[in-house]
C-alpha cells in the first residue's frame, strides 16, 4: 500500500510503501495567491494530459476545484512556489509516480 506526504514548506514528495519512505521528488507548489490545498487528500483520477502538464496527470479529491500531482513543461519552476495550486513535478518523475501508484492512494499535504 502506498501512502504519499507533501511537505509544502520543503518543497519535497515522499512516497511511502507500507509506511517505508521509498522515494522523495522535488516538487513545484501554489504561490501565495492560489495555494496548494493542504489536508488529507486521494488520488480520484488518473489521467494522461497534454504537454503543459508532463503529460501525467493525477488528480486529487479536492471538493472546490480540480487539483492534482503532475509534470510540467517548465522544469525550472521546481522546488518552486508558483503554481495555481497543483503539484508540479519534473515530468520523468510525474511519470513514474503515476506508474507506481493505484487511485484511492491517500495525499497528505502540509
Amino acid at each position: 500500500m502506498y501512502r504519499i506526504d507533501i511537505d509544502t514548506r520543503k518543497l519535497k514528495l515522499y512516497l511511502f510503501e507500507n509506511g517505508i519512505l521509498i522515494k522523495k521528488y522535488p516538487v513545484a507548489v501554489g504561490k501565495r495567491s492560489t495555494p496548494t490545498p493542504l489536508g488529507h487528500w486521494k488520488i480520484i483520477k488518473k489521467g494522461l494530459w497534454g504537454d503543459q502538464f508532463g503529460g501525467h496527470f493525477m488528480q486529487l479529491n479536492v471538493p472546490w476545484g480540480i487539483y492534482g500531482i503532475h509534470g510540467t513543461d517548465i522544469p525550472s519552476s521546481i522546488a518552486k512556489r508558483v503554481s495555481h495550486g497543483c503539484v508540479r513535478m519534473y515530468s520523468n518523475d510525474a511519470k513514474e509516480l503515476y506508474n507506481i501508484i493505484n487511485l484511492g492512494t491517500t495525499v497528505d499535504i502540509y
